[in-house]
């Protein structure tokens, strides 16, 4: 039975042109469907959208890196054509600290979790007695159930760090910034759940913490390729088009149209067979009808809140950094950022040198800025001011002749959702109680979260289970 029989042709709409919109769009034009999707922004992307600026630079909203760990995210790529387009980097997390302080922990072939031994062993920046401290809480990290992670999800990740007695020094230096990285929040708020999942996946498998960065922009080798894939079997493509508002129908039971404003037009309904949500938590608690909030599955994700971030974007006129990695900083406001001119090749300004003579390349930097709860208020020089003071503190000798020559500040009052403790039991299943109604994001059920590996996930689930429930056909969903 060919895909176009099974469906039918029936149509479905995607609110959202992120990742997560894109993915199960990309599913459901292979089965034949229908697809429109709508993106309120005037570029696609959402939290993994990129632009040029008036100088033809390209800003990001945050910084983008893959992790080994991830799969259906490369499969999708493979199939585009675009897996090549990823930049593998050396094996090593290096932490940059105050005063010019250094320390990597660099894993070997050997197989998990022994990988990670000689990068511990080897690490002389923390002592015997700190690095004993982790002894205790490694079995949990690396044999944690999947109940026992979700007992963790009552507790802080700082909380479960002082009841597994690791050392505070270890614990500041090494772990905050993984925090801050995963989730944009301090280990005195977020829920230990995420962070021991993370970690434990990254333990047990071999090359899952690897990092790799696109060759240029995710406009150019992700974003814009999923949309290619997307018209070219048939979809359309809706930017600068706002969801307004969900119509149900009489009954109740499905609904009935998405009331969508493209530009500045009066909001005009959109039917569809099947409707997938696909925005961030703010936007879609926004849409939620009152006559569905008594539910359970919507009552829940009602208590998920969005979390600020910022993103700060920095061009220097002399080399800061030379090393071609993510990097780490547990001191000051940049827990995890990259020089973009090493990893990021087509970023690159014309005139910039490669190879092992670099004396005419610039920095061009990309920090994630966190916690940013309290500096969204601060002017742009000011955070621009604050970030600079971070970097001449942890390159003290590159930075004491170069300068800023441009800089940008990216501002998200409201992006991934924060997983406070005792909130994971409310991310829901991607088919919902509403018949024709399904959701995507990093508060539907799968382990990866907010991440791009995540954002694909929840996509590809919301279109089996949309293909499942239109064929009569049983789903559960999967991690």
């Amino acid at each position: 039975m060919s895909s176009t029989n099974m469906t039918g042709n029936k149509s479905v709409v995607i609110a959202g042109g992120g990742i997560a919109g894109l993915s199960a769009g990309i599913a459901l034009v292979k089965q034949g469907y229908q697809v429109e999707v709508y993106e309120k922004r005037p570029m696609l992307g959402g939290k993994w959208s990129s632009w040029r600026d008036a100088d033809g630079d390209w800003i990001e909203t945050g910084l983008h890196v893959f992790f080994g760990a991830y799969d259906e995210i490369f499969t999708l790529m493979r199939d585009l054509g675009v897996y090549d387009h990823i930049l593998w980097k050396n094996h090593v997390m290096t932490y940059t600290l105050s005063k010019g302080d250094r320390f990597e922990f660099r894993t070997r072939k050997l197989p998990s979790p022994f990988h990670l031994l000689p990068a511990a062993l080897e690490n002389k920046f923390f002592s015997w007695r700190e690095k004993l401290t982790l002894i205790g809480a490694l079995y949990p990290m690396l044999f944690g159930s999947p109940a026992y992670y979700a007992e963790q999800d009552n507790q802080t990740y700082k909380q479960w760090n002082d009841m597994m007695g690791i050392d505070q020094r270890m614990f500041s230096k090494m772990f905050i910034p993984m925090t801050l990285a995963l989730k944009f929040l301090a280990a005195d708020r977020i829920s230990a759940r995420i962070v021991l999942e993370v970690i434990g996946i990254f333990l047990r498998q071999n090359n899952a913490s690897r990092i790799g960065f696109l060759r240029g922009s995710p406009q150019q080798h992700l974003i814009g390729p999923m949309a290619d894939f997307i018209t070219s079997h048939g979809g359309r493509i809706h930017a600068d088009s706002k969801v307004e508002r969900i119509e149900m129908s009489a009954d109740g039971t499905r609904v009935a149209a998405l009331h969508i404003r493209a530009g500045t037009a009066e909001p005009q309904p959109v039917t569809a067979d099947h409707f997938l949500m696909a925005l961030p938590i703010h936007n879609l608690k926004r849409l939620i009808p009152e006559s569905l909030k008594s539910q359970p599955y919507f009552e829940g994700l009602t208590r998920l809140n969005g979390v600020p971030v910022l993103t700060v974007h920095l061009w220097t006129d002399k080399q800061v950094s030379h090393i071609d990695n993510c990097l780490f900083s547990p001191d000051g406001v940049i827990p995890v950022y990259a020089d973009m001119a090493n990893t990021t090749p087509e970023y690159r300004r014309p005139g910039d040198t490669d190879g092992a003579n670099m004396a005419g390349r610039g920095s061009r930097f990309q920090f994630v800025v966190a916690p940013a709860d309290e500096l969204m208020s601060l002017s742009d020089e000011e955070i621009v001011a604050r970030v600079w003071a971070n970097v001449c503190d942890v390159f003290p000798d590159a930075s004491a002749n170069a300068r800023i020559i441009k800089s940008a500040v990216v501002r998200v009052p409201q992006s991934v959702y924060g997983p406070l403790p005792g909130l994971d039991k409310y991310r829901v299943p991607q088919a919902s109680p509403v018949s024709n109604l399904f959701l995507a994001g990093g508060y539907t059920i799968q382990k990866f979260y907010d991440s791009m590996e995540g954002a694909c996930r929840s996509g590809n689930r919301a279109a089996n289970a949309l293909i499942a429930r239109d064929c009569g056909l049983a789903w559960h969903p999967t991690q």
